[in-house]
């Protein structure tokens, strides 16, 4: 393989492994001699060796397998490239031209297809009946087609899509750019069908999917997309919205973000810190890939602010949140990060594929190295027992102690421990399994309300087109007992499913019915901001801005005796 190396501004990314590779060449023979036996104890094994071995071993695995000639060979080399990664660390991987080509569209910040939410509804017995449009995006082809809420996908592009789960109706509906496609389309509010023909375009999938005044004062913006090529353009969007609305704090939302391009994590931090102090320090091997990232900033941003993290907040996210908690920016609240301080850069291969190869280590301002453990190398145990899959929680990273400018200390090892650990509200399998049982007649309900066919509740229809980019108010679409009662009766009708069932989980039905209203009124976005009023992560953060606010004056404090204590040595 002919390996052309870019080195760009390092990618970061969590990335789990993918499957496929191009198609080999089978050898010709079996070989004469085992597999292997080239080499002598303690031999420097070369690369056209190991290539002959590789080879040799698909001779002897095609001539004797039980499979035969049904053997996948893609799935066997790329397996085989998989595992020959991962004995080096658990974040290189291959990618396949289709993989490649998906990675990238997705650090682009858009895919390509009609630009729509879609969802199942299902029947008494968790069976689909159909694919529903839930919300369009602003300016996307479906948007732009009159597609709406509640309208049912009955084909695209003349098959019949009826019963089929979304997932599979969401790969239709995608495509290149500029290519058709053709819905049969059932409205909800008439019932009538309607062909509409939509061009495939670039959509949108921002970052930020949402940044609002949630307090009076008190900005929120959820950086929950990753870090792609758009991510700062975003956020500096978002800021400058906010400020002139009134915003004086910060809550900045990094739960659930697994990371992506460094030079966006790079240059939010770079918004609250001052010319001159790091930001993150990158250690590699290689020429080029060593090198100290300060802030260059001569008037940062100065206002107080708080940052969430859980478990899964990785990589770039675990940087900027170490870079603010180093510098006593910003107080970071929630559970602990995931734990990955490894760098990975692509390699471009031929056929268009890709290693994406950990080249170096990072480390936050205060000389802590975040990565976990990994030398076991048992992958599951690395992804679940330890990382994303773990008992959210919160405790000591168990490398050494650094400080804080301000000389609190914090720990390398294991990702970023909290200022003020919070666990996130969590249920049990079996209250999940009930709610889920739950949304199906919900949705339903939804529909007939938003469509005008729940008698005396005519003020909730929505039978217009989505109004984007509005904060929802505590006006908009209140379940109130009446309302509540009035579903009950409704699912109990159409569903057999017992009011009992409902009261016993009137939190998750009252959020989950004000938010299909509110998506149907203004778009998927608008509706997170009815989670947010149940998140008790997000409303203990906010209680926490004047504590962000006393760190941040400690923070200055001691940024301006150490400048007095260099003053005094240069004199």
């Amino acid at each position: 393989m002919n390996i052309r190396l870019t080195f760009a501004f390092v990618v970061i990314s969590l990335i789990f492994p993918a499957a496929a590779l191009g198609q080999v060449r089978n050898p010709a023979k079996t070989p004469e001699r085992p597999v292997g036996a080239r080499t002598a104890p303690g031999e420097v094994v070369k690369s056209q060796d190991i290539e002959t071995d590789v080879a040799e071993a698909l001779a002897v695995i095609e001539g004797n397998h039980v499979a035969g000639k049904k053997l996948d060979y893609n799935e066997i080399v790329k397996s085989s490239i998989d595992g020959m990664l991962h004995t080096l660390d658990p974040h290189s991987n291959y990618f396949d031209a289709k993989e490649f080509e998906q990675f990238r569209t997705d650090q682009s910040s858009r895919y390509f297809g009609i630009g729509a939410t879609i969802g199942d509804l299902r029947d008494t017995d968790g069976k689909v009946i159909a694919t529903y449009i839930r919300a369009t995006f602003e300016n996307a082809p479906a948007h732009r087609a009159g597609l709406r809420f509640g309208d049912k996908i009955v084909e695209v592009n003349g098959t019949n899509v009826l019963g089929k789960p979304f997932p599979d109706v969401r790969n239709m509906l995608r495509g290149p750019r500029g290519t058709p496609v053709k819905l049969l389309v059932e409205r909800h509010g008439t019932g009538k069908r309607e062909i509409v023909d939509i061009i495939r375009d670039a959509v949108p999938q921002p970052s930020i999917p949402e940044a609002y005044l949630i307090r009076p004062g008190v900005g929120y913006i959820s950086m929950t997309g990753g870090f792609n090529q758009t991510t700062y353009a975003e956020f500096a969007d978002a800021m400058k919205r906010l400020k002139a609305q009134g915003m004086r704090e910060l809550v900045l939302d990094l739960k659930n973000n697994g990371g992506g391009l460094v030079s966006q994590a790079y240059r939010v931090a770079n918004t609250f810190l001052s010319s001159g102090q790091t930001v993150f320090t990158q250690i590699g091997r290689l020429e080029g890939t060593s090198e100290n990232y300060r802030a260059e900033n001569a008037v940062p941003e100065t206002m107080p602010v708080v940052v969430l993290v859980n478990r899964n907040s990785a990589s770039a996210s675990e940087i900027l949140a170490g870079a603010l908690q180093d510098h006593d920016r910003a107080l970071i609240v929630g559970e602990n990060t995931f734990g990955k301080g490894l760098v990975q850069n692509p390699f471009l291969l031929d056929y268009g594929s890709m290693l994406l190869l950990t080249i170096a280590k990072y480390k936050t301002p205060s000389g802590r190295v975040i990565q976990r453990d990994y030398s076991d190398g048992n992958l599951y145990d690395y992804y679940t027992n330890g990382g994303i899959g773990s008992e959210p929680g919160v405790e000591t990273p168990t490398g050494e102690e650094a400080k804080t400018d301000a000389g609190r200390p914090v720990y390398g090892g294991g990702g970023i421990k909290p200022d003020v650990p919070l666990k996130a509200d969590t249920i049990t399998v079996e209250q999940a399994r009930a709610q889920a049982k739950l949304a199906d007649p919900i949705f339903a309900f939804a529909m007939d309300l938003a469509y005008g066919k729940i008698k005396g509740f005519e003020n909730y229809m929505v039978d217009r087109p989505i109004t984007f980019n509005y904060d929802i108010k505590a006006s908009d679409f209140p379940v109130t007992e009446q309302l509540y009662s009035a579903l009950k009766q409704y699912a109990a009708a159409k569903y057999k499913t017992p009011a009992a069932q409902f009261d016993r989980d009137r939190r998750f039905v009252e959020r989950t019915l004000r938010s299909e209203l509110v998506t149907a009124a203004y778009g998927t976005t608008s509706s997170l901001q009815v989670f947010n009023e149940f998140d008790t992560q997000l409303s203990k953060a906010i209680e926490l801005v004047p504590q962000a606010k006393q760190l941040a004056i400690e923070g200055q404090r001691a940024k301006a005796n150490a400048a007095r204590i260099q003053s005094d040595i240069n004199r």
